[in-house]
């Protein structure tokens, strides 16, 4: 299937990573240009050149998206890299919870820059090239703690909810200039951190990953590529009538729709 995405252009932030990773080799492997963003440049220049040896046309962009200054230069350089701006991912962020009473207010500002803030602010900086250009896609990443929260989940539950209405606003906002709004609500999927964790525990991180799928209706814990895979497919021409929706990608583990 065509997802007619041959040289558009699209930011990925944390794209060095998990999810940002796939979904930009992803993008790359259906054509598009690629502004992967990241705090770490070693980081940066592996995925870029991982893209580039696989054929795909990236930049990257050395960047805080919690610093506005860093939101402003990274839509800057994608525009100089490329010239226009068409896909917009919102994947920057980090699982941080802990009990309320323990949250400090700096954590919930860090919380709220890193993933709420940060998406308002790229996607106010990159509407008005997509509404020139005569419409665009943008994808935020949430997860499907943000629709049932679970005890000792904010700040992140709390965030990420407003991500939610974000995404639905937007999309009211700017459907008549066919700019697509939806949002990924993730479950588990594998990453990192769960790397780290059986390191630390000093156990096989599959150990780890058998663990976390018992509570899973499909048994097994989720692919940053399975991400990636309808994340493509919402920036794409072929969801071209989907806007203003959550899709869960969490093997069946959420009560709610």
């Amino acid at each position: 299937m065509d997802l007619e995405l041959k040289d558009k252009v699209a930011i990925v932030t944390g794209g060095t990573q998990g999810i940002g990773r796939a979904t930009a080799l992803r993008l790359a492997k259906e054509g598009a240009r690629v502004v992967i963003a990241a705090r770490g440049k070693e980081r940066l220049d592996s995925v870029a050149a991982e893209i580039r040896a696989a054929g795909g046309a990236v930049a990257a962009v050395q960047a805080d998206v919690g610093k506005p200054e860093d939101c402003a230069r990274l839509v800057a350089e994608a525009l100089r890299a490329f010239g226009r701006i068409d896909i917009l991912v919102n994947n920057a962020g980090t699982s941080s919870t802990g009990e309320f009473e323990s949250v400090s207010d700096e954590a919930w500002q860090r919380d709220l820059d890193l993933k709420l803030y940060a998406a308002i602010r790229l996607s106010r900086l990159a509407i008005p090239h997509m509404k020139k250009q005569g419409g665009g896609r943008i994808v935020n990443i949430t997860t499907i703690g943000a629709k049932q929260p679970r005890a000792r989940s904010m700040p992140t539950t709390v965030t990420r909810a407003a991500g939610l209405a974000l995404t639905k606003a937007l999309s009211k906002e700017y459907a008549p200039h066919h700019i697509l709004v939806n949002t990924v609500s993730i479950g588990l999927i594998r990453a990192g951190q769960h790397e780290k964790k059986a390191e630390k525990a000093g156990v096989p991180v599959e150990q780890i990953y058998a663990d976390m799928g018992k509570d899973i209706p499909l048994g097994r814990v989720g692919q940053a590529e399975e991400v990636a895979d309808v994340i493509a497919f919402l920036a794409s021409a072929r969801a071209s009538y989907v806007t203003g929706t959550s899709i869960n990608l969490d093997g069946g583990a959420s009560g709610v729709l």
